[in-house]
């Protein structure tokens, strides 16, 4: 089954193949600049928390800043979508984001940490809504599942700026290093938005299967009658339970290896990198996935294999049995948050985005405070099998809404 545009189509066309490709590498380009950013920040949080001197507790709180930005920008960044379209929306976004990276390191109090991550924060999350509409738009087009592609570009954006930041971290100080990410940033837009600035998005393969549910208002109103809405919600908490599991790997990963399996602290660094390369791999092959298996087929084999990696991961004896739990759950987990997303925003367009996203980034603000709270209770292997349940509710609310959802 090969669902193409026809060949007829003119340059210039929306439909246009040629379009539709610059499209793609465009968004993609997105996406990756997200993840390259956001880890050169991350790698750089010790050296800012030394030259503030904040407290651990202060900088958990100016940390907070980040999510707090993104949560409360998100469902506005929908309206935005709809309002001015979602390309000019993600260039803008793509800007500031660049531009605030690089104020964390000119900050020396934990009140003005938390002030300018605010603004990073709701530049990260505004982005994150765009782009994802924006992708969205291009996968109606194309008739493939292709988003996991993009999610992966974001992976490797990651990769890419926690390598590089780990590489200059001794020789360069905070400042420089994070006004370098500015200007690679603000060239990388420079050079990808005019794809996305010169054309609109592009119309769906299938005109009358797309968006059933939404009322045809002016400029597309994005009012959802009520199951479409519960729909989009139930996707959300699918993105929520698995990006759980990404924050709680990336804070407590390593920890556990270290505490509970007396590994190094270079193995012990290993651990999320297993678990970030299998997602990135995962991503990778997701459209091939998709396209022999369907939605409803990834989603919950996804979150089965998930399940298990992560009782491998928390409850194994040994570092190794360990490191391929981290392995296995990152391929489990690689798909769900692309496909929820991207589900979501075929049944709502923006506001379907912008509330998966946001339930899905509570679920990744949520994660690492709760394992927290309940290695305390308990311990931190029992602690991180909470992964593996939510893995497993997501597969099981997956099953049980597939009738609901187009495979």
């Amino acid at each position: 089954m090969n669902k193409t545009r026809s060949h007829n189509a003119v340059p210039g066309d929306p439909t246009d193949p040629s379009h539709l490709r610059t499209l793609r590498i465009a968004i993609t380009a997105f996406f990756a600049l997200d993840g390259f950013v956001f880890a050169g920040w991350v790698v750089r949080i010790p050296a800012i928390k030394e030259q503030t001197g904040a407290s651990p507790s202060a900088l958990g709180l100016a940390l907070l800043g980040v999510s707090a930005g993104a949560v409360v920008t998100m469902m506005l960044t929908g309206r935005l979508c709809r309002r001015f379209g979602s390309h000019p929306v993600t260039v803008a976004c793509a800007v500031l984001l660049s531009l605030s990276v690089a104020l964390p390191p000119l900050t020396h109090s934990a009140l003005a940490l938390g002030a300018v991550l605010l603004v990073f924060g709701a530049a990260f999350g505004g982005i994150n809504v765009a782009f994802n509409s924006a992708a969205v738009d291009l996968v109606a087009a194309l008739g493939r599942p292709i988003m996991p592609g993009f999610h992966a570009a974001f992976s490797l954006g990651g990769m890419v700026g926690a390598g590089l930041g780990g590489l200059v971290a001794g020789s360069l100080s905070p400042t420089r290093h994070l006004l370098g990410i500015t200007l690679i940033g603000l060239l990388v837009t420079a050079v990808a938005a005019p794809a996305l600035l010169r054309h609109e998005p592009p119309p769906p393969l299938d005109r009358t299967a797309a968006r059933p549910a939404r009322e045809a208002g002016p400029q597309g109103s994005g009012r959802l009658d009520g199951r479409t809405r519960a729909l989009v919600v139930v996707l959300g908490l699918i993105a929520g339970c698995t990006a759980y599991g990404e924050g709680a790997l990336a804070d407590w990963g390593a920890l556990h290896l270290e505490a509970d399996l007396n590994a190094s602290p270079g193995v012990a660094a290993i651990g999320y990198s297993c678990f970030a390369l299998a997602m990135t791999i995962g991503r990778l092959t997701g459209t091939t996935l998709l396209e022999r298996l369907g939605r409803t087929t990834v989603l919950v084999a996804g979150g089965t294999t998930a399940t298990a990696g992560m009782l491998l991961g928390s409850l194994a004896p040994s570092v190794w049995a360990t490191l391929l739990g981290f392995a296995v759950t990152g391929l489990g987990l690689a798909n769900i948050f692309p496909v929820a997303i991207e589900r979501a925003g075929a049944l709502a367009g923006p506001s379907g985005v912008a509330t998966a996203s946001t339930l899905g980034y509570l679920g990744m603000l949520l994660g690492p405070p709760a394992i927290g709270f309940m290695a305390e209770w308990f311990s931190l292997p029992t602690a991180l099998t909470s992964v593996a349940v939510l893995a497993a509710f997501a597969s099981i609310i997956a099953f049980a809404t597939r009738h609901s959802a187009a495979k």
